[in-house]
């Protein structure tokens, strides 16, 4: 039989003066900007400089302000005359409210923690970078300064936050914070060239391999990729959780493949066994409870005393597992699957730890072999449990290229190959015709093409949802017309699949997101004759997607001429005047002459 095509995939998959340089930074953790005091009656302004700050022969020019390009730091001690430096608190284990951005583009996993994703409500972080290595674009704020040298500031009227810096050079600056919503959802790149290659991979790289337990102190709370710490009280044992993964040519399984914290996959490895008939009751990896006879510790610090119970988060088994016996020739009740689900709240750590088991019946013969599958899911604490059934979003809202379309049929969703957003593939295969009549034929390969039952709406975002309908749009489809055939011993078959997809990009220039306008199928069809000997027929399925966005044009002022005359324009009219029109005849015309001449020019600017 054909090998599907591609098709849809499931919705669970599926004006400061010009020497001044703003200094674009992420507010720094040594301190945190303020907003300076106004004094009674005073005004909103710019920083005023202190006149004797200007030096001798200034004469009342701009101050020469600050130019260092490095990013300045805060200092502790400004004066009492200008913005107070204030020091926050260190991090704690407390309920705060998470950065508010319009919308998270890196939360693509409902209600689990994305890792990096430090805008992800779900991971209850207040200092998500305590336990991420860096956040992802989109994911915080960025903000600009505007500094000048500290000694040319006397006092502040400005209404923004402001606070006393130091630069590299150790030169205090007073900067200004300038709203510059621009600068968020965008990072500079880093340049790398020969010169810094080095340095940089010496300041940010680490060790290929480190050791399972640190050398210092352990940490107050699990970070992304740490291993998970368990305790065997029988034993008094302190060791890791384990996720066994396949190496080596034949995927055979290592044990001591530790599983990371908040990192959820799936590896699957095979086992053999020289003679599976003693192997099936004394194997520990055959047996369920081998996977939760222990504690998980509920942060790393727990190993300091692991037999306190409020570090312990005891391993809950969702359903009975039998143990492995033997009987006859058969070795019942092996593991073949083992999937743990391991709730986290934040920087608090692990709160809870279940785990299932699918099992299997093997014969035993000589070389008996199969293949075991372990999955790890981290998920937030106390999620609904409507959101741990939703897959990974497809892009928050707007599409990521690459990520899976989503697709609805009737509100089901069925496991095809992936239709990845913004990528134009083809795939084909060969189709065995059945003896079967034209119509039943035709069927089953419109079904064959387009999957059964056919996708009938496909989501608009990445992060459609299924249950509200304005999230989804119908898919256009136009079978082959068969109208215009007339051969009565002809039966008319669809041979190709194209799906076109039209997107555009909608909202802010400057953060952009894809989204799906409409879809449609289009099928060519070819006829076959019944008298031919016809046993296969070659199928083809065409994805392409067509950017429709239309970028409007931008803005564009007209200037506008605002002529000021001199306050003493009019003052030889009223010299004139005063002086009497028979004795000032001469000065009267050429004053005359005068303003039509500044008329005249006037007229031919304005044209």
């Amino acid at each position: 039989m054909c090998t599907y095509p591609l098709v849809l995939l499931q919705v669970f998959f599926l004006m400061v003066p010009k020497d001044v340089r703003p200094q674009p930074s992420s507010s720094p953790a040594e301190a945190v900007p303020t907003p300076s005091d106004l004094g009674p009656g005073s005004s909103p302004a710019e920083a005023v400089p202190t006149p004797s700050d200007l030096g001798p022969g200034s004469q009342g020019g701009t101050p020469q302000l600050s130019k260092g390009t490095e990013t300045p730091w805060a200092v502790p001690g400004s004066s009492t005359m200008g913005p107070t430096v204030l020091t926050p608190s260190a991090p704690g284990n407390r309920t705060v409210d998470l950065p508010v951005l319009p919308i998270c583009v890196c939360d693509l996993t409902p209600g689990a923690c994305d890792i990096n994703c430090c805008c992800d409500r779900d991971c209850y972080l207040l200092h998500p970078r305590t336990v991420f290595s860096f956040c992802l674009p989109g994911s915080v704020r960025s903000s600009s300064w505007v500094c000048v040298d500290n000694s040319l500031i006397f006092r502040s009227n400005s209404p923004f936050p402001s606070r006393v810096l130091m630069d590299s050079n150790g030169v205090r600056q007073f900067c200004v914070h300038v709203n510059n919503s621009k600068l968020n959802y965008f990072q500079e790149l880093q340049k790398v060239n020969a010169t810094n290659f080095q340095a940089l991979a010496t300041e940010f790289g680490g060790r290929s391999f480190t050791s399972t337990f640190p050398t210092q102190s352990p940490s107050p709370f699990y970070r992304a990729g740490d291993p998970i710490l368990t305790y065997f009280s029988q034993w008094s044992v302190i060791s890791l959780l384990r996720q066994p993964a396949g190496v080596g040519a034949w995927g055979l399984c290592a044990e001591n493949n530790p599983a990371g914290f908040l990192e959820s996959k799936s590896t699957t490895c095979a086992r053999f066994f020289k003679n599976l008939a003693d192997s099936c009751t004394l194997d520990p990896a055959l047996n369920p409870a081998s996977y939760y006879n222990f504690t998980v510790l509920k942060i790393p610090i727990g190993m300091t005393d692991p037999q306190n119970m409020k570090f312990q988060v005891p391993v809950t088994l969702v359903s009975e597992a039998g143990s492995p016996r033997l009987a006859g020739n058969t070795c019942e009740n092996v593991v073949s699957q083992v999937i743990y689900e391991i709730e986290t709240n934040g920087t608090f750590g692990i709160q809870k730890v279940f785990v299932s088991f699918g099992q299997t019946n093997l014969t035993v013969e000589p070389g008996t072999s199969f293949q075991q599958q372990f999955i790890i899911r981290f998920r937030a604490f106390q999620q609904s449990p409507a959101a741990s059934l939703l897959g990974p979003r497809s892009g928050n809202p707007g599409y990521i290229v690459g990520k899976p379309l989503l697709s609805l049929t009737d509100d089901i969703s069925h496991a095809r190959h992936k239709v990845q957003f913004g990528v134009n593939a083809m795939s084909g295969c060969k189709f065995r015709l059945k003896k079967l009549d034209c119509s039943h034929l035709q069927q089953e390969i419109y079904e064959t093409l387009h999957g059964r039952p056919r996708p009938e709406h496909v989501g608009i975002f990445g992060n459609a949802d299924p249950a509200q309908k304005g999230e989804w749009t119908r898919i256009f489809s136009r079978n082959c017309s068969v109208s215009a055939m007339h051969c009565t011993s002809c039966c008319f078959i669809p041979v190709s699949l194209e799906i076109q997809v039209l997107w555009a990009y909608i909202g802010l220039q400057s953060n952009p997101q894809a989204h799906v306008s409409r879809a449609r199928f289009l099928y060519q069809c070819q006829s076959i004759q019944d008298s031919q000997q016809v046993t296969e027929v070659s199928l083809t399925t065409i994805v392409t997607f067509v950017d429709i966005t239309q970028k409007p044009e931008p803005p564009r002022g007209h200037p506008r001429i605002d002529w000021k005359l001199p306050f003493d324009f009019f003052f030889p009219f009223k010299v004139a005047f005063s002086k009497g029109m028979d004795s000032q005849k001469g000065s009267v015309s050429l004053i005359l002459i005068l303003c039509i001449l500044l008329l005249g020019l006037l007229i031919l600017e304005t044209k």
